[in-house]
């Protein structure tokens, strides 16, 4: 009898451990074949517009690495262009921009100003490596030493035309195994390109417009701006490697002409003011939110954190700028500017809400270096606005 009475529970445990199992089983196959969808907001702030994003991130992105290379001697100045290209702080550029130069100095994309050493310069090959220690440890350009040219290829030619900094010209591999000479120096198989080169561009990096790296160096261009040259990478980069790991930095001449270049000059200033204001928005618009803080003054930084500074711009889709105003203050040293601009940012996957601000920004120098010492924004009006 006690036998029987025993049997029942243990066969109900017993079943009950079965169904447990198989249970537990269909629940992990399920499971383990279900994608786990999370809500992120953040993706719908960076979705839209897909293709003008990632152009405007390529731009951008190579834009941080050019700079602008002044090539300065008793008589005369020459302006172009070259790229940040190893972590020493070196920059490749053309032979024949800095050739005479008793000093060479360069600007960069957030409009400072630093002396520059030759470090190798080549006699028929238009090629030259200048070093600035303080852009030494930044990321450089990515190079393509395997790029395989091909007729119609799209390209970006980034530089300073005409002393217009950080100019983009877009076109595409028009021809290919271009020989030619042009004063001392021999160009063999350069590539034949339709975007110009005029003067400034020269020492520029052309690049890849799929996948945005370094594939060139712009060099020289036709009078009449229809075409451009430019060096492939393969024929230089050995050369310039060469030329960075033989220098000897007690060798190397830092002779300064900064120190008279940033004299306060109201019309300079104002100039200057206007490119930092455009590149700190133009930062916003692509989400290089780390970028645009580092154009602020040291005080603005010690009053509003990273992490203060990025929430405020997180929710923005997009930016336009109008009304620029900019005056240069005697009593100050500083150009006031006041704009306004138009954001639209999105609270949540559903709206946007299209915002414009009052913006005053105030620029000028600190430790030689031109910096946005003081900003505020001013909410104007604001809308919704409707989703197509």
């Amino acid at each position: 009898m006690k036998h029987k009475q025993l049997f029942l529970p243990v066969l109900l445990t017993f079943l009950l451990l079965i169904a447990g199992a198989a249970a537990v089983f269909l629940i992990y196959r399920n499971w383990d074949h279900q994608a786990i969808e999370v809500k992120n907001t953040l993706a719908h702030q960076v979705e839209e517009r897909q293709d003008t994003v990632n152009l405007k991130s390529i731009i951008h992105q190579s834009q941080k690495n050019v700079v602008q290379v002044e090539a300065v001697d008793k008589w005369n100045e020459t302006i172009g262009s070259g790229f940040l290209y190893n972590d020493k702080g070196d920059i490749i550029t053309n032979a024949h921009v800095v050739k005479n130069a008793e000093t060479i100095y360069v600007k960069t994309a957030n409009a400072q100003t630093y002396t520059a050493a030759l470090a190798g310069i080549g006699e028929e090959l238009d090629i030259a490596v200048i070093r600035v220690p303080q852009l030494a440890n930044q990321s450089p350009a990515v190079l393509d030493t395997q790029f395989e040219a091909e007729l119609g290829h799209e390209i970006l030619a980034v530089g300073s035309p005409l002393g217009f900094q950080n100019s983009v010209t877009l076109g595409i591999i028009s021809g290919m195994n271009r020989s030619f000479e042009i004063e001392d120096f021999d160009y063999e198989d350069a590539y034949q390109i339709s975007a110009q080169i005029n003067h400034g561009n020269s020492g520029g990096p052309l690049i890849d417009r799929s996948s945005g790296k370094v594939i060139a160096v712009n060099s020289a261009g036709m009078d009449n701006g229809s075409m451009g040259f430019s060096i492939p990478i393969q024929q230089v980069i050995d050369q310039a490697e060469q030329w960075s790991e033989e220098a000897d930095e007690k060798d190397l001449d830092y002779e300064s002409a900064v120190d008279n270049a940033q004299e306060v000059d109201p019309d300079k200033l104002e100039e200057d003011a206007k490119y930092m204001v455009n590149y700190f928005f133009e930062s916003i618009s692509i989400r290089d939110f780390i970028n645009a803080y580092t154009l602020l003054g040291s005080d603005w930084q010690t009053s509003t954190s990273y992490q203060q500074f990025r929430e405020d711009y997180i929710y923005i889709v997009d930016t336009k700028t109008s009304d620029m105003h900019i005056h240069f203050d005697e009593g100050s040293n500083l150009a006031k500017v006041t704009m306004e601009v138009e954001h639209d940012e999105r609270r949540s996957p559903e709206k946007v809400f299209t915002r414009v601000y009052k913006y005053r920004f105030e620029v000028g120098y600190e430790n030689d270096q031109i910096r946005l010492l003081k900003g505020n924004r001013e909410l104007i009006s604001e809308k919704e606005k409707q989703q197509d």
